[in-house]
């Protein structure tokens, strides 16, 4: 997995699957940080999948719509 690049994937100690962009990679885990902005987690990199192009279009999107909502556009 590449810097910038977004998976979806587990937090680490939690069953919820999110979706987030890969920052680093530390002692064989995976840095992602939240689609928005946020506190990074870690995730296992068996544990992750890449996300589709059809998604990945809908989550820059929805990340371009909230920042013209917040006047950062």
């Amino acid at each position: 997995m590449h810097d910038s690049e977004l998976v979806r994937g587990h937090r680490v100690g939690q069953r919820a699957e999110a979706v987030g962009r890969v920052m680093d990679h530390h002692f064989g885990m995976v840095q992602l940080r939240p689609l928005g902005g946020g506190v990074e987690w870690d995730a296992a990199p068996e544990q992750l999948e890449q996300v589709s192009p059809e998604q990945a279009l809908s989550v820059q999107v929805g990340e371009l719509n909230a920042a013209s909502r917040t006047g950062l556009l």
